[in-house]
């Protein structure tokens, strides 16, 4: 029977610890084993209550079964720990209890949920002490003081190859670390079936596309690998409340969420204001799905994606040469039939949305007309020559 009781809270917290992952729901058990541990400590207490002295005994080991574990006092040796992007309170109670920050994770949720300034703490990396009480670990992560500030924003649009320019200018490491840490995709926390096509093409594994824009704070000990993961894990957490790929799969026909995120990046290139960023995914998807006479894209931007992947200066539309639009040998053609190999930059949120659910609209056409990045959308070349003709009217062509 004591054996059963030896079973204490703390304990069990270490045995169900990484259980519940993010997007999967919590498991079904029943509260079968609850109800047993109840009867066992009612039993115990009958049992104790014969023994004379010994149930003094008895009766602090089930006082501390009943109390939530916690530390006293303001911890011990230093220690670093690092909240990701999206995590919750209880992820943080989790982070801080395998750093033995905490005794329990209910010592910081219960703390937590005393104090609504709670609400306040930011995603980053904290300098922090071991064996602190939950209120104690909890106030230490409100002062300003113990945050470690070192981020880095990554706007949107980047490519793969510019992040890692990014990254390693702030962080000094060689950009060649972030290029071998991006080779295996899968590795870094990108699903397999993120992969997959449904028109008929062999797919392409890159971490282009996987690399979410936003502000990261990069921990003291970071590494190329690290850094990436956390990227890609982001992007998994925003798309995943987006619901982004069950919908695409639902709602566009047939195409893949990979297909769709490749239009993102297409449309986080060629869109010049928010508002047309769903109207350039239709076109895209017109173009490479529709009735368009060559099935091909005919966007400048993939040619020059094709030019900064070789290692080549991007040029404007004017400035590229008949050879280098028509180069059939360019994987990312103007003129290649059907959708690209993969995306061409790390789209944001807004992209994601205008490629998951585009505007109905049989455009084929569209250009910028005016200084603040706004487009005009065409049905038929002749209505697109007569856009054109109002983009050379405000020099913007």
């Amino acid at each position: 029977m004591m054996d059963e009781l030896d079973l204490g809270f703390d304990e069990r917290e270490r045995g169900d610890k990484g259980k519940h992952r993010r997007g999967r729901k919590r498991d079904g058990r029943s509260g079968g084993g609850r109800g047993k541990t109840i009867f066992a400590l009612l039993l115990a207490l009958v049992l104790l209550g014969g023994i004379g002295g010994g149930a003094f005994y008895g009766f602090d080991r089930i006082q501390n079964f009943l109390t939530t574990p916690d530390y006293d006092g303001a911890g011990t040796e230093e220690v670093t720990v690092q909240i990701p992007q999206g995590a919750f309170l209880a992820d943080m109670a989790v982070v801080l209890y395998e750093a033995d920050v905490v005794k329990s994770t209910k010592a910081f949720t219960n703390a937590a949920n005393d104090n609504s300034r709670s609400r306040n703490i930011q995603p980053g990396t904290y300098k922090l002490r071991k064996q602190m009480s939950g209120e104690n670990a909890l106030a230490a992560m409100l002062d300003p003081a113990n945050r470690i500030v070192n981020g880095i924003t990554i706007p949107e649009g980047r490519s793969a190859t510019s992040i890692f320019k990014l990254l390693s200018k702030h962080t000094d490491i060689p950009v060649k670390q972030f290029e071998t840490a991006a080779k295996n995709p899968e590795k870094l926390g990108v699903p397999d079936w993120w992969f997959k096509r449904t028109d008929g093409k062999k797919s392409k594994k890159s971490i282009e596309g996987f690399l979410f824009p936003d502000t990261y704070e990069i921990p003291p000990d970071a590494t190329a690998e690290t850094i990436l993961k956390q990227m890609v894990d982001h992007f998994l957490t925003v798309t995943g409340q987006m619901e982004f790929a069950d919908r695409v799969e639902k709602e566009r026909g047939g195409i893949s969420p990979y297909e769709a995120l490749i239009v993102a990046s297409l449309a986080q290139a060629e869109a010049g204001t928010k508002k047309d960023l769903g109207k350039v995914a239709r076109v895209a998807y017109n173009r490479a799905y529709g009735e368009f006479p060559c099935n091909c894209l005919e966007m400048d931007v993939t040619v020059n994606y094709y030019l900064e992947m070789t290692g080549q200066k991007t040029k404007t539309s004017a400035e590229m040469t008949r050879d280098e639009l028509l180069d059939t040998k360019n994987p990312y053609s103007r003129k290649l039939r059907g959708m690209i190999p993969t995306p061409i930059n790390n789209p944001g949120k807004d992209a994601l949305e205008g490629a998951m659910d585009p505007p109905k609209g049989n455009w084929f056409y569209f250009v910028a007309v005016d200084k603040e990045g706004n487009s005009e959308f065409a049905e038929t070349y002749e209505q697109h020559e007569k856009n054109k003709a109002k983009a050379r009217e405000a020099g913007i062509i």
